[in-house]
């Protein structure tokens, strides 16, 4: 298995070219759309990464002591739901069963508490938008040969990254992998 790298920093023009670059992807395919969504995080996610920083102290900065509290709130709610599930039988086997369930758990909890404390638009402005324009992008963005021949390397295992363990902890690279797979058995029966 290969060593985990983050990919390299695209150039501006690559990753915000001329509007040819960008098509309203095909809603009623919705697995070509999850290709071209999946293909676009795997070769742009160090982009995506700057990003969101950007946008995160965006509005830590208009906000610090908002974003601080909610910080400290999810951060505070995210350890107790570790340690819950560690020392509580019933909540590990929960948590074990019904993983989705629990994050939903503890992200409507962190919800809750950050409601009491008046932060929840600083926070979920630093969170959503710049979730909602990686996906905007990922979606619009056309892919190039560059971009195909990056995601076969990743699909194949001969490299990496964080945005490729992610999807395949979210099972959203197996189908390629079986592709793959496929594939290069194919040609070494030839």
């Amino acid at each position: 298995m290969a060593k985990v790298e983050l990919t390299p920093l695209r150039p501006w023009d690559d990753f915000f070219p001329g509007s040819e670059r960008f098509a309203k992807p095909d809603v009623k395919d919705l697995a070509k759309w999850n290709n071209r969504v999946v293909s676009n995080l795997l070769y742009y996610q160090t982009n995506y990464l700057a990003l969101a920083v950007v946008v995160f102290l965006i509005v830590g900065f208009l906000n610090p002591l908002g974003m601080f509290t909610a910080m400290a709130v999810v951060s505070g709610v995210f350890l107790g739901s570790v340690w819950a599930g560690e020392n509580r039988a019933v909540i590990n086997n929960f948590k074990r069963k019904n993983p989705t369930a629990f994050l939903i758990a503890v992200m409507v909890a962190s919800y809750i508490l950050i409601s009491m404390m008046g932060s929840v638009m600083v926070f979920m402005s630093a969170i959503t938008l710049p979730l909602a324009l990686i996906f905007a992008h990922a979606s619009f963005r056309l892919r190039n040969m560059k971009n195909k021949l990056e995601n076969k390397i990743e699909g194949a295992g001969l490299k990496r990254s964080p945005m490729g363990i992610l999807l395949e902890a979210l099972g959203q690279q197996e189908e390629n992998f079986q592709k793959i797979q496929s594939f290069l058995e194919g040609k070494l029966k030839e």
